[in-house]
């Protein structure tokens, strides 16, 4: 949102290295703390393009997420994860070390039998990592995702996306063959019910073809890929604990998003039914089931990681597999993100990603 779409290990990051210890805010990595001093997110915003594609220092924190379901010629899956997180310490823009946004990557391959994950960490100011907006480009180091689109078309309309680790690597490009989809209303995605807010918009129509390196092993790959662009400055109340986000590609060609942020009352759901044109249905809070249908234990843990996801008073029923039960982002703030596929009364694949477990 990811909410993905709305993971951003990196403030609890920025807060650990330049606050007290006892100025650590609640909520999962400390996105249910005060916003203080930084911009808020307000219904009815209008989007601008290429604009939004860039950084917003006014709000405190903001991520570029990419997804990929992808296959080999011999039928293989393969997931890919590439997640560039900009977040800032202080409400204010300057340039070199006193510059107070903080930037970390994410990258991963996932296969049946492996996960294969790496993170990076940058301060701002200095150019080891950024992101600017025509013509696109982020980065942190020699992670980068660049935009190929000609002058005039969307700067994410066709990007190329690289990334690499221990043990593995990928570089990959990305074609849209649908519009920019904007999540909530209108952009305006709703997180809790005290009101909590971010700005959200999705990429979710991608094509995607390249070559992953996995322990020196090429392998050529195609597929679907999906793109979160979220930002704001206190995306989670203060006693939610963590999310389930679901990007599913149906095979029908439609696609949804849907997540659900775990609270002491339950939890606050949100999802969008989005068609082959692009044109979005936006669900009403609570139009969402998620029920837990099987747990694993990864490293000490015990993590749901199959589901059943519903919108109850339409047909929508599907159960979701994981290509890998250990899809476990062993980073600075971990949490589980991998391939799934789903059947029911929809068949496809996507991406889940659970955090605060």
């Amino acid at each position: 949102m990811n909410v993905r779409r709305v993971l951003t290990a990196l403030l609890l990051i920025a807060l650990a290295l330049f606050l007290p210890a006892a100025a650590i805010p609640q909520g999962f990595a400390g996105l249910g703390s005060t916003a203080e001093g930084f911009a808020i997110p307000q219904p009815g915003r209008q989007f601008r393009f290429p604009a939004d594609h860039g950084p917003h220092p006014d709000f405190r924190i903001e991520w570029w997420y990419v997804t990929a379901n992808l296959q080999s010629e011999n039928g293989t899956l393969f997931g890919v994860q590439w997640t560039l997180f900009r977040s800032a310490v202080a409400p204010k823009t300057e340039s070199g070390w006193s510059d107070p946004q903080i930037w970390m990557g994410h990258a991963a391959i996932t296969t049946k039998d492996r996960h294969l994950v790496a993170e990076k960490l940058s301060r701002g100011g200095v150019g080891q990592a950024g992101v600017v907006s025509e013509p696109f480009s982020g980065w942190i180091d020699d992670w980068e995702m660049k935009s190929l689109s000609k002058v005039g078309a969307d700067q994410l309309d066709k990007v190329s996306l690289r990334a690499n680790g221990r043990d593995f690597g990928y570089t990959l490009e990305l074609s849209a063959h649908g519009p920019l989809v904007l999540q909530g209303d209108k952009g305006y995605s709703v997180k809790s019910a005290e009101g909590q807010a971010s700005y959200y918009y999705s990429q979710p129509f991608y094509n995607a073809s390249g070559s992953l390196d996995i322990a020196g092993e090429i392998v050529r790959v195609k597929g679907k890929a999906w793109l979160d662009r979220e930002w704001s400055s206190q995306p989670l109340a203060e006693d939610q604990t963590g999310w389930e986000w679901f990007s599913l590609h149906l095979d029908s060609g439609e696609k949804v998003m849907a997540f659900r942020l775990r609270d002491r009352s339950g939890g606050f759901t949100s999802a969008n039914w989005i068609a082959r044109d692009g044109k979005p249905t936006p669900l009403s809070p609570g139009s969402l089931k998620i029920t837990a249908i099987r747990t694993a234990r990864v490293g000490n843990r015990d993590i749901p990681v199959a589901w059943r996801v519903q919108i109850p008073g339409s047909e929508f029923d599907v159960s979701t597999s994981p290509l890998n039960d250990r899809a476990w982002m062993e980073t600075t703030t971990p949490y589980w993100e991998g391939p799934i596929s789903f059947a029911g009364s929809a068949t496809g694949r996507g991406y889940l990603e659970m955090t605060g477990y």
